[in-house]
């Protein structure tokens, strides 16, 4: 069984910065893909970014420069570090990993951006 803990939301003002973390345990089989997905109230999951085994980076446009996405391939851990937070941000973060069996999500965690 695989498990995500994910840590890091909270409230912040806006321009400020929040770091979410997410590691992974349980029977996993060689994670391909590390990422975080997004879902504010209304709203489908939408992608924030993702990371590759060999460390390509995709990140959604609204976040471009101000997020950025790293991982720790021997602790299977990814974190997304979070900068110039804006009330749009506002949502439920999801961590979420692809391996060669599967994709596995967390149960997210909220970031709550104040103007």
């Amino acid at each position: 069984q695989v498990r995500l803990v994910e840590s890091g939301g909270g409230n912040v003002q806006a321009g400020g910065s929040l770091r979410l973390s997410c590691a992974a345990s349980g029977r996993l089989f060689g994670i391909n893909e590390m990422g975080w997905y997004r879902q504010a109230p209304g709203n489908q999951h939408e992608l924030v970014a993702r990371i590759t085994s060999d460390g390509s980076t995709t990140y959604t446009d609204s976040v471009k420069g101000r997020f950025t996405i790293s991982r720790d391939n021997a602790e299977n851990t990814v974190d997304l570090q979070m900068n110039s937070l804006k009330p749009e941000d506002t949502s439920v973060y999801y961590c979420v990993i692809k391996d060669r069996i599967g994709g596995y999500w967390g149960k997210g965690t909220l970031v709550t951006v104040s103007s």
